[in-house]
């Protein structure tokens, strides 16, 4: 007569350690996009006002960026010399929306708020101290 003794205690261990780790891999492998491209734009925004910055003082024009409706602009330098589109349609800017680059080496405090419209309760600041270059940092 043929008995059925079902599984090991060692065998449903290692099963359940298995599932375990492919849930952790999962988990993390789905991070939050919204959030993932804030921080994208975010650091190509900080990117992008150091390079406007270190034009304007090379050339010795003034130089502001400036939000808009469309996404943004350098005033001051050449049509097409920086982009001027956000990564993403969604990314908007929350306050004040006009920041002076340069040319002068040291500039005031700055800081500018990056949000996305899927996620208005995130928000992401690009900022100076006038001294040291933008960087990004998350609202306290």
């Amino acid at each position: 007569m043929n008995r059925f003794r079902g599984f090991t205690l060692l065998e449903l261990l290692i099963v359940i350690s298995i599932m375990a780790l492919a849930t952790a891999g999962v988990s993390l492998a789905l991070r939050d996009s919204g959030q993932t491209q804030l921080e994208r734009e975010a650091a190509r925004l900080a990117a992008l006002l150091e390079s406007g910055r270190a034009q304007s003082r090379g050339t010795g024009v003034p130089v502001r960026w400036r939000a808009d409706a469309q996404g943004f602009r350098f005033d001051g330098l050449p049509a097409n010399t920086l982009p001027t589109r956000w990564l993403d349609a969604g990314t908007t800017v929350r306050g004040p929306a006009i920041l002076q680059l340069g040319p002068e080496p040291l500039i005031g405090p700055q800081q500018v708020l990056l949000v996305n419209q899927a996620h208005p309760e995130r928000a992401l600041r690009v900022v100076t101290d006038g001294v040291r270059p933008f960087t990004v940092e998350p609202l306290p």
